[in-house]
């Protein structure tokens, strides 16, 4: 790519982008245009620095070298979200953008196939409908995975490699998880950083609370919408001993040890819970329901009615962790807190917040373990997710680095290191890259035995070498 020009997109936007955005831009644009190797880049920044406005102007760039964009979002609720928001910026600039996702009917499915194939859609927006076999691209220049901490490592890798070039890679995430991290510290990926919100946001007050103050808190949520705010309560299971929808609880502890085992206080359930605020508790208040198990459009109305503020309390499971924009929201109750992982917290925690109104975040937990008051405790101090990370990566290491003999590649646990000292890896990170400017083949004889070690990492998988 040779064409970095913004000054066409950028008036475009309808609003100026704040400096952390432009520094952003700035490094993702040379990398795309002056780097002698394609662009691996995490993007991170809490919900509502502006993501998708950089994401915006890395397809643009590619889109004005000739090379197509594929966008995947974890949800399809998301991705809808995306396309609505991305598609008239694109059109007015002259480009197509399609969307792809599982509810698309199957003549549109393949006439979008068929557009991506022959170079007729320059900007696709997607789901896991764009990791198919029969998905195929032109010449697809941009690969960018958006709240990528739902995605699997083989699932983001399969994107990547869905064309016959190798494309430059954007990872975007509020939180990045463990591997990702790690992979910044060893210097696979660069990192580009939303350190500033835009003007008008406020920080979201975080609690942790146990069922002692119940009273309370069902106060609290009478407050909020008596004051014209609405309510998320997210539950951990969609009915009574039914395990989540997207089987990533934690049913161990962060540490590795088996204090959770012993100490797992009986999941609320969506359902259940929906049945019992709607019935007893608020039964003057509008209360609705929204989880994985039910149809798409059903799921789409419930969202619709919740943005538009017909309901006032929505109960539901992770599906609302991405992708669901409601600026009237305030307050959002975590229950079982203890369940989720850090990333699927500050995802949650990010659902509120996104307008004027003062927002709060109560997580409820029973638990009473070491390592779990010690892991909510970090919700509690911090809101950024640059340190949820690295606690996360000190708690349950930095997961494989290359897939393993039957193809699987895990996202966190250990890899036979100890990753206690950031400042340590960061000053080994900087002798390595020092160390292959002055021995770029690494063939003096201090070298050498290097060299020999990262030949038998790499042996297994070939792939990886590519």
């Amino acid at each position: 790519m040779r064409n970095g020009d913004l000054s066409e997109f950028l008036p475009k936007l309808g609003f100026p982008l704040t400096n952390a955005q432009k520094r952003s831009v700035g490094e993702i644009a040379s990398d795309m245009i002056n780097a002698e190797v394609p662009m691996t880049r995490l993007l991170s920044g809490d919900v509502g620095s502006g993501k998708t406005a950089v994401c915006a102007a890395a397809m643009y760039i590619a889109a004005e070298n000739g090379f197509q964009s594929a966008l995947m979002a974890p949800t399809e609720i998301l991705a809808v979200q995306h396309f609505e928001s991305l598609s008239p910026l694109f059109e007015k600039l002259g480009f197509r953008v399609s969307l792809l996702t599982g509810s698309t009917a199957a003549a549109q499915k393949k006439s979008i196939k068929a557009a991506l194939a022959s170079g007729g859609t320059d900007i696709v927006i997607g789901t896991h409908a764009l990791i198919t076999p029969d998905t195929e691209f032109s010449r697809l220049g941009l690969v960018v995975t958006d709240e990528q901490h739902r995605f699997g490592v083989s699932q983001r890798a399969r994107l990547g490699g869905a064309g016959e070039i190798t494309p430059h890679v954007l990872v975007m995430s509020a939180t990045p998880i463990p591997r990702t991290l790690s992979l910044i510290l060893y210097g696979e990926l660069s990192a580009s950083m939303l350190d500033e919100l835009p003007p008008g946001r406020q920080k979201t007050d975080t609690f942790v609370v146990d069922e002692s103050y119940r009273g309370r808190l069902n106060s609290f949520i009478r407050k909020q919408v008596a004051g014209g705010g609405q309510v998320y309560i997210v539950c951990p299971a969609v009915e009574d001993a039914s395990p989540d929808e997207n089987g990533d609880l934690i049913s161990f502890a962060p540490d590795g040890s088996a204090e959770m085992q012993f100490d797992r206080p009986p999941l609320k359930s969506a359902v259940g819970y929906c049945e019992k605020l709607k019935n007893e508790v608020f039964p003057d208040l509008s209360v609705g329901l929204v989880h994985g198990k039910m149809k798409g459009k059903d799921k789409a109305d419930i969202m619709r009615r919740f943005s538009e503020g017909e309901i006032d309390i929505l109960v539901s499971t992770t599906v609302i962790e991405v992708g669901v924009n409601v600026p009237n929201a305030s307050l959002m109750i975590v229950e079982n807190a203890e369940r989720f992982g850090l990333a699927q917290l500050h995802q949650l925690r990010g659902r509120v917040g996104r307008g004027k109104r003062k927002a709060y975040c109560v997580l409820v937990s029973d638990a009473k373990g070491e390592a779990v008051k010690k892991r909510l405790s970090v919700m509690r101090s911090t809101s950024d997710g640059y340190k949820i990370a690295e606690y996360d990566l000190e708690l349950r290491g930095p997961g494989d680095y290359f897939p393993s003999g039957n193809g699987a590649a895990r996202q966190h646990g250990s890899f036979g290191i100890t990753v206690a000292d950031m400042g340590l890896l960061r000053e080994a990170m900087s002798e390595a890259e020092k160390t292959v400017a002055s021995d770029p083949s690494l063939s003096t004889p201090e070298n050498r035995i290097a060299a020999g070690k990262m030949r038998s990492l790499f042996s297994a998988d070939e792939r990886a070498m590519q």
